[in-house]
């Protein structure tokens, strides 16, 4: 699943690597991320905000198909409909299939296959250090994602096993 969030840049990030997201109205950089159907991240990417999501998920597919070149059939919302399908099944062999709202659909509603990657956005975002982008650098920030995800990960794996308890100290003397 492919899906991308812009989050707010704080006065750390410089001007540079900053954007102006209008659809959202936020000023900062945007999210591209690829996860699997458990919604564990695949790929990352960190870019300004005003970088279109077809133009943004081509980078990311290209990222993506060089670190992982058995996955070859991807889900999208309509932000990366059009050009970037074709371009995705002739040059990367990659089948992206457009998961699209219902129509006249107004309000957020979890759709099918894509509440996996939104599930994820919300993971991270309860980190707090990622609730807002503080890094200088887009790859710090793509740093911070895969630390986050490394402990959601790892948390989740422990959930799965009983809580070990401490024996009581035997406190007879022999």
């Amino acid at each position: 699943m492919v899906d991308s969030q812009s989050v707010k840049g704080a006065q750390t990030v410089g001007a540079d690597s900053r954007g102006y997201d209008a659809g959202k109205k936020v000023n900062g950089r945007k999210r591209f991320v690829i996860v699997d159907t458990l919604g564990l991240l695949l790929t990352v990417l960190v870019v300004p905000a005003n970088v279109q999501d077809r133009d943004g998920g081509r980078r990311l597919l290209i990222d993506h198909y060089f670190t992982h070149h058995r996955c070859r059939h991807l889900f999208a919302d309509g932000g990366f409909a059009g050009q970037p399908v074709a371009w995705a099944r002739t040059i990367m062999r990659t089948t992206v299939e457009i998961v699209r709202k219902k129509p006249g659909q107004k309000t957020f509603e979890a759709l099918p296959k894509r509440w996996v990657v939104e599930r994820t956005l919300v993971w991270l975002t309860a980190h707090r250090r990622l609730a807002r982008d503080y890094e200088r650098h887009p790859a710090t920030s793509a740093s911070f994602i895969h630390w986050a995800m490394i402990r959601t990960m790892v948390r989740r794996l422990v959930r799965g096993n009983p809580v070990p308890r401490r024996q009581p100290r035997d406190t007879t003397e022999r």
